[in-house]
């Protein structure tokens, strides 16, 4: 009953019969925008990038991506990856494609989950792996403002709803991504078209793959 009374307050991804969604677990529906020109950005994206030709922007999650925004608050995150199209201000990333970043989930510092998109919706987060991994965005930048407890607990909750969901094999941070450039995994077809990222630190990512002990992840290659 609780599951369904959320789920008609828009606090829970509509339910299906596959769905097993832990009571405590609350998750607030927060759409950016998708509309057709979004649609085909997604679909321009994952065939220049990824040689994928689709009729729908859709994934497989195999994998989930932690990062930090770096931007101070959810509501100011919500504004950047609201847009359809990539802003001027990120011209640095723009020969990926106009497609503006985003991502399937944001935590707030509170512990607060927001769902931006569908989960098997591609969301332009990773290089070489947008095509297979749900990205989880948490508002921190490592510094002035680091993760919380509160958000190490809210990502090992979603993560183990979303690896008893799909058939999630690792769990990375967007810091150790490039660990995989050289597995099948990697489809970024411009091998010149990489990013250094230190998001989240590795002593978060430690404590969280260890509070998923209890799921069947792989180790990072």
């Amino acid at each position: 009953m609780k599951k369904l009374l959320l789920c008609l307050l828009g606090l829970l991804s509509p339910l299906s019969a596959a769905d097993t969604v832990p009571d405590d677990l609350v998750i607030i529906q927060k759409p950016i925008i998708f509309d057709e020109k979004r649609k085909a950005l997604t679909l321009q994206y994952m065939q220049e990038r990824y040689g994928m030709v689709q009729k729908e922007p859709t994934i497989e999650p195999r994998m989930v991506v932690v990062h930090w925004t770096v931007i101070p608050t959810f509501e100011k995150t919500f504004e950047v990856f609201n847009p359809p199209e990539l802003p001027a201000a990120r011209d640095g990333i723009r020969a990926g494609g106009d497609l503006n970043v985003s991502s399937q989930f944001v935590i707030d510092r509170d512990g607060t989950i927001y769902q931006l998109m569908p989960e098997n919706t591609m969301a332009r987060h990773t290089i070489g792996l947008n095509y297979t991994a749900i990205g989880i965005e948490n508002i921190a930048d490592g510094d002035s403002l680091p993760m919380t407890e509160a958000q190490l607990e809210a990502n090992t909750k979603l993560i183990s709803y979303l690896a008893n969901k799909y058939p999630i094999e690792y769990v990375l941070g967007h810091s150790e991504y490039h660990r995989f450039r050289d597995t099948s995994w990697w489809k970024e077809t411009d091998a010149n078209y990489f990013t250094e990222k230190n998001d989240p630190d590795i002593a978060f990512m430690n404590r969280l793959r260890s509070q998923l002990s209890s799921l069947s992840l792989k180790p990072l290659p």
